[in-house]
């Protein structure tokens, strides 16, 4: 039977089905309007699971005298709608660039003197939007150096000699590792300087800048902003931070939207909570089976926000502050993250490049 068999009898490779192929493919790439219309179109015709593809996958069960003329009927219809492919791809790039430059074309007859419209940048609007919410809940913003001592920086938070984080792989030390000089890797910091210099009870946070030794990529940028809080009195617990940080996440993101903890671990708070945030565009619903998904939870229904605690004794008695007495919390988020959240900004390399077209947006906000 393998001596008689004709291969035109498999449908997906009869002569006529594969010139059906070809020119409903041909058809499709011609009439892409666009680059993303095209890429679809691509994918549709020409990708791993096309008609084309799959025909071709149908060959290597052919007797070996019978391939070679399914191959060359199918090679050449793929050569076709890789042409045809290629073709538009350029007519419609060069296309795309021939209306870019009439769109930015630059008009050098206009007024060169005019001071244009500006905008002060998100970042900073978004930490005082921050130190409004929380001085309005009583608490004070508090300052500190950007070069800290090591001290303030890891000794007083309870962070081990030995600790991976005082490495030179995250940190960035003046001078050498030797020197006892860092340029601050969290705000926290700015907490210890607080309890050092202020009277007890203390309701403090610290926006301010912090470096690590990270790539600038899309989420990561080597110096960022972080906002950290601290409130050390008498019969604090962790009823009062999640009443605090569930207040603070209705004020950034909306009424109604909470704060839920995962157990953690941080060298200066005991207990440590992983902080999430619930989800500010479907507010929790995507997590129920048949609710449409969420893109921005990925249908979890929360959101990792930051972290927190109760403050580490260790931490109190570094201060002076007596732990018999006396507790706290802590916590902390970034402000990139939270202005991503905030705006849907895409990529975290967009707020250090200095694009005017990026901070525009946001205008003269207070």
């Amino acid at each position: 039977m393998s001596n008689t068999y004709d291969p035109v009898e498999v449908t997906p490779l009869h002569a006529d089905e594969v010139a059906r192929m070809e020119a409903e493919a041909v058809a499709a790439i011609g009439a892409a309007a666009d680059l993303d219309e095209l890429k679809q179109a691509r994918l549709a015709h020409a990708g791993d699971r096309s008609p084309i593809a799959l025909a071709n996958r149908e060959i290597g069960a052919l007797p070996p005298q019978a391939r070679a003329e399914a191959g060359k009927r199918i090679g050449g219809a793929r050569k076709a709608i890789g042409e045809a492919v290629a073709a538009r791809q350029a007519a419609l790039a060069a296309e795309r660039d021939e209306r870019v430059l009439i769109e930015e074309t630059v008009d050098v007859t206009l007024p060169w003197d005019r001071a244009p419209r500006g905008a002060r940048h998100p970042l900073t609007t978004l930490q005082e939007r921050i130190a409004d919410a929380f001085v309005a809940m009583g608490y004070e913003v508090a300052e500190g150096p950007e070069l800290e001592g090591e001290w303030y920086n890891f000794d007083a938070l309870n962070i081990a000699p030995d600790d991976p984080v005082r490495s030179e792989h995250d940190t960035f030390f003046v001078e050498s590792a030797d020197s006892g000089m860092v340029l601050r890797t969290q705000t926290s910091p700015v907490q210890v300087r607080a309890l050092l210099s202020r009277e007890l009870p203390v309701y403090v946070i610290s926006p301010g800048k912090t470096f690590r030794t990270d790539e600038l990529d899309a989420t990561h940028t080597p110096v960022f902003h972080q906002v950290e809080g601290l409130a050390i009195d008498e019969g604090l617990t962790m009823a009062h931070l999640k009443g605090t940080l569930d207040r603070f996440a209705e004020v950034m993101f909306g009424e109604g939207i909470g704060t839920r903890f995962r157990p953690h671990y941080f060298p200066f708070t005991e207990p440590s909570a992983e902080m999430d945030l619930r989800c500010f565009v479907c507010r929790g619903a995507s997590a129920v089976p048949g609710n449409p998904p969420c893109r921005t939870c990925k249908s979890e229904g929360w959101i990792e926000w930051g972290g927190c605690g109760m403050v580490n004794p260790r931490v109190l008695v570094a201060c002076g502050v007596d732990p018999a007495r006396y507790s706290g919390f802590a916590f902390g988020m970034g402000v990139e993250r939270t202005l991503m959240f905030r705006h849907d900004a895409e990529d975290m390399r967009d707020m250090v490049e200095g694009d005017v077209r990026f901070t525009l947006p946001f205008g003269m906000e207070a």
